[in-house]
């Protein structure tokens, strides 16, 4: 059984073991509840499309699935919604998952569709996330995301006090967070912020404004208090001793 459930796994993680520990009884649930999620991924067939080994968790809806397009091996928790209604179409690479109860929506609008949502591969997003993709929303590869993210990527207009705000239309400029990042839980991200590449964000901070690569990240508004830099080789035996 942990043979057969190891080799199973790495066809999404190739690097995945289990830990000594976990007793027969646990594996036997794991090996259940995968079961009737990629059952529940299989049943996306029935309309139409090939479900590449996605599971799903229960309640998992998808509207406007024409405008959807994903990898191998997309894995969704209980309730998460995903809304293809948009210009440019929501498009999740390979082994992307997304936490229970989240919401990845392009836009809600027939009058004025967003843009899009592209996720890239072996992208990880917790529980309770909140995606729109008004002005564009792009995430890239290998991005680890915890719990309660959002990203909010258009503002509404508000300059003409005599103008109700909600008549005053939106500015939609995108979000894209580079490859490699590791953003906290409770990480809000605005309109027009572009995070490069390696960047930390700690948990609860408010990103209004890009930050280069590598950056580490937090606060609210977020500011840069350090950046990640690459390890200093160690200098050789005989210079050290002789310095």
């Amino acid at each position: 059984m942990r043979t057969f459930l190891e080799q199973w796994v790495r066809r999404r993680n190739p690097t995945f073991l289990i830990h000594p520990a976990v007793p027969t009884g646990w594996l036997l649930g794991f090996a259940a509840r995968t079961a009737g999620a990629l059952l529940r991924g299989a049943a996306l067939g029935l309309r139409g499309r090939h479900p590449h080994g996605a599971m799903l968790g229960h309640g998992v809806q998808f509207a406007y699935l024409s405008g959807i397009r994903f990898g191998a091996w997309l894995k969704a928790g209980d309730q998460v919604r995903f809304s293809g209604l948009s210009t440019g179409g929501l498009v999740m690479g390979s082994s992307v998952s997304i936490g229970a109860f989240s919401q990845v929506i392009v836009s809600t609008s027939l009058q004025e569709p967003g843009a899009f949502i592209r996720i890239g591969n072996r992208v990880g997003i917790g529980e309770f996330a909140y995606l729109g993709g008004g002005g564009g929303l792009q995430i890239d590869d290998d991005c680890i995301i915890g719990q309660y993210f959002s990203c909010h990527p258009e503002n509404h207009r508000h300059a003409d006090v005599g103008v109700p705000i909600r008549l005053q239309g939106v500015v939609r400029r995108g979000i894209h967070i580079g490859p490699g990042c590791w953003i906290g839980s409770k990480v809000t991200v605005l309109d027009g912020v572009r995070i490069g590449a390696g960047c930390v964000v700690a948990a609860g901070a408010v990103v209004t404004r890009s930050v280069p690569a590598r950056s580490v990240v937090a606060g609210v508004p977020a500011r840069v208090i350090s950046t990640r830099e690459a390890p200093s080789v160690a200098a050789p035996r005989e210079t050290a001793l002789a310095s």
